[in-house]
């Protein structure tokens, strides 16, 4: 019998273990760009073409290779900053392992050209299936300028895993982000398919984080810095009113290197417990700086994640820093101990107590009701008080528009089942007359023919407006036109990612066109949303289709429609009138699925009779 274990061939090893690190364009535009920060490059020019998938090109004005280095780059594992596994814990570069240029390589074609200031000619090398093809002496500017062509040209498979364009543009533009604010030393540019989309010139971190952030932030951000001898924190948190429904612009940097970690993001959101509703994410860019031999960031292919040897002290320093930047800056509460001098001037500390006013003092009866022994709950009797004012107090109340008073709502109880309040079938068939009760404003309390339904508002909302969206690709939603039109200024991805899902939108009522270079123009809204937060209502549709979640691959439209729902629907803590409430209830028993939401939460609960009195049996 023949051997069944066989070694792989070179160039299909190659393409496996490339697998693990360029999963897409923007993964191999992180190489390149850390790369060329390595080289020391102040200036980084990064070129894309159909977003990546033709081209990804980064040209730096680094300190070269020599020709044999530029051939020997594309070896698996060839690096210069490693000689003994001792160094691999002592890295302080962003790349290290020498496995990103060989990757690259394995799934794409591709050309690099590169000049030391000491030599006269420069190099040109060809690669292809990780074979370089060609390699010439050129005259060529010092610097590195590397393109990679055709991605995935020989794994059609994993070509056909690539997201649309928009999406794979939006990851490039999430890496080039990240290098950018880890360097803000170092000037940036950003080109797709030849028209210029960032532009960023080298200067401190705060000019970065506007830059990133945009000029809005300008007075928004919060200084953080702290010292030890075990690590320093710098960077910036936003001000409550920066927080954002999604976790966009929150980004932790070790050593220089953009990591995730959930459990420092904790840290940070603990520090803003108080501050910010509980659904909403703060925005924030922090710096750790620590020693490498305390951090382990070989623990990730992409070297995203990483492990410190101890994570509660990290967790403590962070969550510190950040409380004591917001208490520096009067946005959180903090004790003062030191004593302000214009309180010295007040009456109460510069005029004497005399005997006269401790008198006076002393016959009122709140003094008797501190000063008696057991006598701290006592509250004097008024001689006009008598339990028929306790009976007029009830039997008079004033009714409402919206309200029963308190004794028609008993009533209402105590009649409902001689009255007919009930519908037969469905729970949510609640009749017009009945009184229905909102409670913490958030959900809604009705009667049912066999006990009662406590309703959640938002997500019963959500689930109208989820059904409703649906059918408009059918039935086009309609559109009242804007009195004034309002301007949307957008970033270059969010830009990209409002012309994707434009036509959707109208199908729903938004009537929306270009005004220029990433701004659009609303000219109309749907017919049942009121007018004036048009602007603010576009961008946090845009957030929350941006960072939407699920491990079902939900379509295009599909995750419009869930998002539209979301953020249309009435929020918990607003509260509603009886009308309102009838209406909603109605609503959501027309809907064909009404007792959940889309991503399966329940929309109301009901409390049948045998359930209720059970409560009350012995």
């Amino acid at each position: 019998m023949s051997d069944t274990i066989h070694l792989l061939p070179d160039h299909i090893a190659n393409q496996i273990a490339a697998g693990e690190v360029i999963q897409r364009p923007a993964s191999a535009v992180k190489e390149l760009l850390e790369n060329a920060v390595d080289a020391g490059a102040t200036e980084i020019r990064l070129l894309v073409n159909d977003s990546g998938k033709a081209l990804v090109q980064v040209i730096d004005n680094g300190k070269g290779m020599s020709p044999k280095d530029a051939q020997n780059a594309f070896a698996r594992h060839a690096t210069s900053k490693i000689s003994t596994i001792e160094d691999l814990f002592q890295i302080r570069t962003m790349g290290f392992r020498g496995e990103a240029l060989a990757s690259i390589a394995a799934v794409a074609q591709v050309s690099l050209k590169t000049r030391r200031e000491a030599d006269e000619l420069g190099t040109s090398v060809e690669i292809e299936n990780s074979k370089v093809t060609e390699t010439t002496a050129i005259s060529c500017a010092v610097g590195t300028s590397i393109s990679m062509k055709n991605l995935f040209f020989n794994v059609p498979a994993r070509r056909n895993f690539l997201k649309s364009n928009s999406a794979e543009l939006k990851h490039i533009i999430e890496e080039y982000t990240r290098v950018a604010l880890a360097f803000p030393e170092v000037y940036f540019s950003l080109s797709s398919n030849g028209q210029d989309v960032y532009h960023w010139e080298g200067g401190s971190f705060k000019q970065r984080a506007i830059q990133v952030l945009g000029n809005s932030y300008q007075t928004k951000l919060v200084a953080v810095g702290e010292q030890t001898d075990y690590l320093t924190i710098t960077g910036f948190v936003g001000k409550p009113e920066t927080a954002k429904k999604t976790r966009s612009d929150q980004y932790f940097f070790v050593n220089r290197r953009f990591i995730k970690s959930a459990y420092l993001h904790h840290a940070v959101a603990n520090a803003f417990d108080g501050l910010i509703a509980k659904e909403n994410f703060p925005s924030y860019i922090l710096y750790i700086d620590v020693d490498p031999t305390q951090v382990d960031i070989n623990v990730h292919p992409t070297k995203q994640e990483i492990k410190f040897e101890d994570d509660k002290i990290i967790y403590a320093f962070v969550q510190a820093a950040v409380k004591h930047a917001l208490a520096q800056f009067s946005i959180a509460p903090s004790l003062d101990f030191s004593l302000d001098a214009s309180i010295q001037q007040l009456d109460a500390i510069q005029q004497p107590f005399t005997t006269e006013k401790a008198n006076t003092a002393a016959s009122q009866s709140l003094y008797e009701g501190f000063t008696k022994k057991n006598q701290a709950h006592f509250i004097a009797k008024s001689d006009s008080a008598s339990k028929q004012d306790w009976k007029n107090f009830f039997t008079t109340l004033p009714s409402t528009d919206n309200d029963q008073t308190v004794h028609e709502s008993e009533s209402y109880i105590v009649k409902s089942s001689s009255m007919g309040l009930y519908k037969d079938g469905s729970p949510l068939q609640v009749n017009e007359e009945a009184v229905l009760m909102q409670l913490h404003q958030t959900f809604i309390v009705a009667p049912s023919h066999s006990g009662c339904i406590m309703i959640h508002q938002q997500l019963a909302h959500e689930r109208v407006l989820y059904e409703k969206f649906q059918k408009a690709s059918a039935h086009p939603h309609a559109t009242q036109k804007s009195l004034f039109p309002v301007v949307l200024e957008l970033s270059v991805s969010d830009a990209i990612l409002l012309e994707e899902i434009i036509e959707d939108l109208a199908l729903i009522g938004y009537e929306i066109e270009a005004f220029g270079p990433n701004s659009f123009i609303i000219q109309g809204i749907p017919a049942d949303v009121n007018a004036g937060n048009e602007k603010n209502a576009i961008e946090l549709l845009l957030e929350q289709f941006k960072h939407f979640s699920g491990d079902i691959k939900f379509s295009k439209r599909e995750k419009l429609i869930r998002c539209m729902a979301r953020q249309m629907a009435i929020k918990a803590g607003q509260a509603l009138t009886q009308k309102e409430m009838h209406a909603l209830i109605e609503a959501l028993g027309e809907c064909d699925i009404p007792n959940i939401t889309a991503s399966g939460a329940p929309t109301f609960v009901e409390f049948k009779e045998d359930y209720l009195n059970g409560l009350f049996s012995k």
